[in-house]
């Protein structure tokens, strides 16, 4: 593993200023005080403007709507879009399913798709978890039942976090319920907007939005199936792979974050950022909580686990940042007392609320993208190379007698 640092030329350097300055016109206090009232993970003038500059995927070619980047100035677009804030969630899940749509999409709808995707006015949602299914996407019960050259579907799902913002959602169904679970499985591209779609908003407790979507006897061209019929665990294990950090070439990942959790202790960084200002900060009497060696531990601990959580690859990186939050978020609470409780939003908040946001994001942590146990599983079978668990009550096939 190289850690050592990638010295930037006078062209990447110009780079990096022409990227903040973007950020600057673009990601405003307006942009910022929307996504704390709504939580969207969206801003539509951030995201339209991020396609006139081909960042939206910015290493593909010019011709394909891209910007044609090489690692290292794709690896300066994301690092500046995260330390200004811009949403990012719908642009992550749209993302996810690019690689799909280009593998199995119909060529009659292909390119229109892919070109709307780097102007940005294509997006996808993930249509993956049911109400009643857990973290079990492979027992999806949504159904789809083809009738001639359309299919008609029917059921939903939960948690399809940006389905407000998107045209698309990637969805998997169930096609054939006598086969089993994994092979009853059809993938589509749903359009949002067509009749027997509702989408209702769940409010999470960090204030984050995502959907329940509803589909009632929804039709949908066989143009927008994607894969074979029946064969949709295939099409879905690329994206779903790509999120759960499994797979795909390292080679390629070379200065990409080794921890599939960045996302969550960048909410602890910049909790801990406030509470180190309220550390040297003087009170009433002069005296500095930080002169107080109990509090530099504290805080240097909760850096420490952050650093750790940072250099863990894989699904542990994706556990190990969950983890981190929790910890962390709640030990900066215990620290600063009271006047970390203070919301953002409220004229006196500490920091702007980062400390009070960061420990109620950090609730939902544990499931976003998989729940930890999800990736505990995933850790013991595929790194660890351990046995399936047995549960009591769980089925068993027992053999017949000859």
């Amino acid at each position: 593993m190289d850690l050592s640092v990638v010295e930037l030329s006078s062209d990447q350097r110009e780079f990096t200023e022409s990227v903040r300055a973007f950020c600057v016109e673009h990601v405003t206090e307006e942009v910022l005080e929307h996504e704390r009232l709504t939580g969207d993970g969206f801003n539509e003038r951030v995201h339209l403007a991020l396609g006139q500059r081909g960042w939206i995927m910015p290493a593909w070619p010019a011709e394909r709507g891209g910007a044609g980047l090489d690692p290292v100035r794709e690896r300066i677009l994301e690092l500046e879009l995260a330390r200004a804030e811009a949403p990012w969630v719908t642009l992550g899940t749209t993302r996810l399913v690019v690689a799909a749509v280009e593998k199995y999409a119909d060529p009659l709808i292909r390119e229109d798709l892919l070109r709307g995707v780097a102007e940005g006015t294509v997006r996808f949602c993930l249509g993956y978890t049911e109400p009643d299914g857990g973290s079990d996407i492979a027992a999806a019960k949504v159904r789809a039942v083809r009738d001639g050259d359309e299919w008609v579907i029917d059921g939903s799902k939960i948690f399809t976090t940006g389905a407000q913002n998107c045209q698309y959602t990637f969805l998997i169904t169930r096609t054939d319920p006598d086969l089993p679970k994994h092979k009853g499985l059809t993938m589509f591209l749903v359009p949002l907007g067509g009749p027997g779609i509702e989408i209702q908003p769940i409010r999470t407790f960090g204030n984050e939005r995502t959907n329940v979507v509803y589909f009632g006897d929804v039709r949908v061209a066989d143009t927008y199936r994607l894969g074979g019929v029946n064969d949709g665990w295939t099409v879905l294990r690329g994206p779903l792979d790509a999120e759960h950090s499994f797979g795909g070439d390292s080679s390629a990942r070379k200065l990409a974050d080794l921890s599939v959790g960045r996302s969550f202790v960048h909410a602890l960084d910049r909790a801990l950022d406030t509470a180190v200002t309220w550390a040297v900060t003087p009170g009433p009497d002069g005296a500095r909580p930080a002169d107080d060696p109990y509090v530099r531990y504290r805080l240097g601990e909760i850096e420490m686990d952050i650093q750790a959580a940072l250099c863990t690859p894989g699904p542990m990186g994706r556990v190990k940042c969950s983890e981190a939050l929790v910890h962390g978020a709640a030990a900066l609470l215990d620290l600063v007392g009271p006047e970390a409780l203070i919301s953002e939003g409220a004229a006196d908040a500490l920091g702007g609320g980062r400390i009070d946001f960061a420990h109620r994001y950090a609730q939902g942590t544990a499931t976003y993208g998989g729940t930890v146990e999800v990736f505990r599983g995933m850790i013991a079978q595929h790194v660890l190379g351990l046995p399936r668990p047995s549960f009591p009550g769980a089925k068993v096939l027992i053999q017949k007698k000859r």
